[in-house]
Parts: structure tokens; sequence; C-alpha cells
């Protein structure tokens, strides 16, 4: 994919995202820019809920803007810190969503109760909901997410990482209905979550490309409807 579509469709994530009600007005996603030690992500100051290609900064894994006029988030040092450990990560976003970030908030374990929910593998927790603005912080997070998909932090998000944007968003959106249903079925009584052999096997079914994609296409359709 060329640098331009790879561009759009960060764009096209966020906006999918906000839209779904898991960003907020301080979310962010990143990808990295191929053959090269930079990423991409939109600028700090970007309107989530209005964002365009503009709104795409470049910079480097130090967080220095390399291409852009807009400063790039505060908490970018949560991106370049993961990539710089791992080179299997091709994306990464931080949402701020409601219902799983309650889990945190109440100190109760986010369990998988739905097939999807199997694709997200085994939860990371960060015991700390300061914003992860500086290298060091940034280091702790992705200490903290290891060889994992997803960390939770403490009364403020998730990170979401993954190969690309759409395995990636596909992912956070896995992770927000889960956590959702999860907290709907306590209200009538014992939650029963799926059992290891359930989940390996429903993860081997569902981590497809074709299945991923389906995510984005179903959010996407719902995103060109209401330009």
């Amino acid at each position: 994919m060329n640098a331009e579509l790879l561009k759009q469709q960060l764009a096209d994530a966020i906006l999918m995202l906000e839209q779904a009600g898991i960003f907020d007005c301080n979310g962010h996603f990143s990808v990295r820019v191929p053959d090269s030690d930079h990423i991409w992500i939109n600028s700090g100051s970007s309107v989530r809920s209005a964002l365009t290609m503009n709104d795409i900064v470049k910079i480097d894994l130090d967080g220095r803007l390399v291409e852009g006029t807009s400063a790039p988030p505060m908490e970018c040092h949560l991106h370049t810190e993961i990539y710089k450990k791992r080179e299997d990560v091709g994306s990464i976003a931080h949402p701020h969503p409601k219902w799983s970030t309650l889990f945190t908030m109440a100190g109760v374990p986010l369990e998988p109760v739905i097939n999807q929910a199997s694709t997200l593998a085994d939860i990371q927790y960060f015991p700390t909901s300061l914003s992860v603005n500086t290298p060091e912080m940034g280091q702790r997070v992705a200490q903290t997410l290891g060889a994992h998909r997803i960390v939770l932090l403490r009364s403020h998000g998730a990170v979401i990482a993954a190969e690309g944007i759409i395995e990636t968003f596909a992912l956070t959106c896995y992770l927000e209905d889960n956590a959702e249903r999860q907290y709907l079925a306590t209200q009538l009584g014992k939650v029963t979550p799926l059992t290891a052999e359930e989940r390996n096997t429903m993860a081997n079914n569902l981590w497809k490309p074709n299945l991923l994609r389906k995510v984005w296409d179903y959010e996407y359709a719902k995103l060109k409807r209401s330009i």
C-alpha cells in the first residue's frame, strides 16, 4: 500500500472508532511508515470527529516531528517505545473506551465472554493512570505489554498493538464489545467466560484476514453513510 493510501486508512480508522464511541477527543492511532524508522500518528490538536489526512504527522522513534506542522500527541512515547521493543508490531491504538476502562477502575478482571474475544489473547494490566508522556513511562508500558496484544491502563484506557491498521482496529472493536457484554451479563448473574480450549480453537478460526477485514468493512460502510 502506498503512503497516501496508508495515511488515509489511518485517518479512516480514527474516524470510525470515534463514531463508534471508542475514541474520544484525546485518542491516538499510529502506523509504521514502510521502510523507515518513522511512524504516522494523528496530531495532538487534531479533532478526532473531523479528522483528515492533513491531521496525520510523521515522527521518529524519539517522538521528534519529521513531517507536518502540528505537534504529535503528548503520549506519543507510548507508541514509539512499543515500536522500539516490538519489530512485529506495525500499528498501535490508544483509545479511552468506556466499558473496558470501567473494569480497571473497579479492579475487576476482563474475561473473554464472546467468541471474538479469543483473539485478544492474555490482556495485561498497567497499574497507574498517569499520562504516558515521557520515554520512561512509554518503556514501562512497553515492558508491561511484553509480547501480548493488549494492555489496559488503570482508569485511563487501553493500548492495542498488532501487525497492521486493520488488525489493530478489529482488536480495538472486539475489546470494547466484549467489555460491554461482560458488564451487561453481570447484571443478570454469574458470567461464564470462554474455556481455554474454546479460546484456542476460536482464536485460530477467527484470526484470519477476511474476518478481520469484515469488521473494518462493516464500520467503514457506516462511516461513508454518515458523510
